[in-house]
């Protein structure tokens, strides 16, 4: 009788994501059958640290340096660093019964949903990782962040260490929604949420160069649309209303009149986003209702563009 084969989606970023390596289920419910099933596994750096002692697992040994004290020469041009990288494999745990169902799947494969849904698998672990380990600086990925991803299928002990029978990769583009023309996937680029309009690298110059703040709405604002986008709503409520009532103050001390009328758009949609921070608290009566807070959150992000549109700040 033939091995089952299980069906699988697989990403590789060029750092370590956090979690140790493994095999992780992810289930909706305590009682539920598990969902998918994540395995991570870091490639270590192939290059051994300079004068052969590096760690028997290909990573460099790291050593402490006294204040003070001076590190061997390094020539004008050194090589890059070798850096680790994390192979993530989001497995189907329904097995199929046969190759030929295995490739029909490949086939008729929705890039764009099924990458989407595996990023969310994957950011769904990283940050419960983030939580359980209390680190803020592990962080959510992108899929345009990828070096390469891949959907497969494989036996059972091949797909639990990140291997298979067959794999195709997948050139992927968040700009599209669909296989990019060549290239890598993603081609190296992250998505632009009409970046035109925020004149990013001017903005940049500016900032770096002392020439303008940023605004305590702005950094608020970017935490609310990452948990939006990956399903907290809870979260995203209580930090768009803090990020609202940062920005009305803030935004009016500006003095700008092109931005009146978005600013007092805003100013009628401040009680309803409180009302969804109220509801998004443990005591709350109801739960938050994701169209008010996707909306108003659209509605102060189209303001902030409009702010560096027009001219920089």
């Amino acid at each position: 009788m033939p091995e089952p084969l299980f069906l699988f989606i697989q990403l590789e970023f060029p750092w370590v994501l956090g979690p140790p390596d493994g095999r992780y289920l992810l289930r909706s419910g305590q009682s539920e059958e598990p969902r998918h099933v994540l395995v991570l596994d870091t490639i270590g750096a192939r290059r051994a640290a300079p004068g052969g002692r590096g760690r028997a697992d290909g990573r460099p040994r790291r050593r402490l340096i006294r204040a003070g004290s001076r590190g061997a020469a390094v020539p004008a041009m050194p090589e890059p660093a070798p850096v680790s990288t994390t192979r993530a494999t989001i497995i189907d745990p329904v097995s199929v019964s046969a190759e030929r169902q295995a490739r029909a799947w490949l086939e008729d494969l929705d890039v764009e949903h099924a990458v989407s849904d595996s990023a969310a698998v994957l950011n769904r672990a990283l940050h419960s990782h983030r939580i359980a380990s209390a680190d803020p600086f592990v962080h959510e990925i992108n899929p345009v962040q990828a070096l390469v991803i891949r959907a497969g299928w494989g036996e059972g002990e091949q797909v639990a260490y990140g291997r298979w029978l067959f794999a195709r990769e997948l050139h992927w583009s968040e700009r599209t929604g669909q296989r990019s023309p060549g290239g890598a996937a993603g081609g190296g680029r992250r998505p632009a949420r009409r970046s035109a309009a925020l004149r990013p690298q001017e903005r940049l110059a500016q900032l770096l160069g002392g020439r303008g703040a940023i605004l305590v709405c702005e950094e608020l604002v970017l935490r609310a649309r990452l948990d939006l986008d990956e399903g907290r709503l809870n979260h995203a409520a209580i930090e768009l209303e803090r990020a609202l009532a940062a920005a009305l103050p803030e935004l009016r001390a500006e003095s700008r009149q092109d931005l009146a009328l978005r600013i007092a758009e805003l100013e009628k949609l401040s009680p309803g986003v409180r009302a969804q921070a109220r509801a998004a608290m443990p005591d709350g009566a109801d739960a938050p209702q994701e169209e008010i807070v996707r909306h108003a959150l659209e509605r102060l992000e189209a303001l902030l563009r409009a702010r560096t549109a027009t001219g920089l700040l």
